[in-house]
């Protein structure tokens, strides 16, 4: 009943996308877009199978896992401030949560559609202070909000695609583009806007020096070529990418914050 209920609605949704621009939705760089409940619909869908992949491959840490709590205690922590630094969109309508992959050889993050956030203990135990790993957050919470992750994948597979893995057909497909994710590949003008909004969000705490992003690049420039971090070669970083969101950071007046690392540190030992 349920399924059979659901299937003109979002097809209803796919021919408004289509057809009738008054209706659509259109965020960021101005691609169309399906609702927002049908991103949240994907976005639930691509992360169960995210979630099911690593936890299979025994990498997810569970959250209701005693042993995980205070670590996603203090994740939980750097995660909503951001969120509620005011500058988020859609704050209130994305569930917004955040999982740990233990892959210490990994250094990435990457976002679902509708807010679901993965970060890896490699990229964690990379980082040098709180703010950078607030920076680099807001990156993946600006691509979400800013609903780059479905524009992506909409140019990828077509809205009739993603709209009939909401539905729950071509389980294989959900598989593929699951896989996919973290390795997903944005235009440049997509990553320059994350980076911009990721400045915005951590100015909205009045709590994290805003370039946070910056240092995360330049700690990974100074690693050399031979072993970038992944986050380097899934994200394009063109030369004036750091000179930018410092730019950005100089206007706001909030690249001189000085935080407490003691729980940022806490959280690394835990991992």
């Amino acid at each position: 009943m349920r399924r059979s209920f659901l299937k003109p609605l979002l097809f209803l949704s796919l021919a408004a996308s289509l057809g009738a621009t008054s209706a659509c939705s259109s965020d960021g760089d101005g691609v169309v877009l399906f609702s927002i409940e049908d991103d949240k619909a994907l976005g639930d869908k691509v992360a169960a199978q995210t979630d099911s992949t690593y936890r299979a491959k025994g990498q997810l840490l569970e959250r209701n896992s005693a042993s995980n709590q205070r670590a996603y205690q203090l994740l939980d922590g750097v995660v909503n401030r951001v969120l509620n630094s005011g500058q988020v969109t859609y704050r209130n309508e994305f569930p917004w949560d955040v999982k740990i992959i233990k892959d210490d050889n990994v250094q990435n993050a990457f976002a679902s559609p509708g807010g679901h956030i993965y970060v890896f203990t490699g990229l964690i135990k990379f980082l040098d202070n709180e703010s950078q790993l607030a920076g680099v957050l807001g990156h993946e919470i600006a691509h979400a909000d800013r609903r780059h992750t479905s524009k992506q994948l909409q140019e990828q597979y077509g809205i009739s695609v993603l709209l009939s893995l909401v539905l729950g057909e071509n389980p294989g497909q959900l598989a593929q583009i699951a896989a996919g994710l973290r390795g997903l590949q944005f235009s440049r003008t997509a990553e320059a806007e994350a980076d911009q909004y990721s400045v915005m969000y951590l100015n909205g705490t009045g709590y994290y020096a805003c370039d946070g992003t910056a240092g995360f690049f330049i700690k990974a420039q100074q690693q050399g070529q031979a072993n970038p971090p992944e986050f380097l070669s899934t994200h394009p970083n063109p030369d004036n990418r750091i000179q930018a969101i410092q730019t950005k950071a100089q206007e706001l007046g909030c690249a001189n914050r000085t935080v407490s690392n003691a729980n940022f540190d806490e959280l690394k030992r835990l991992l």
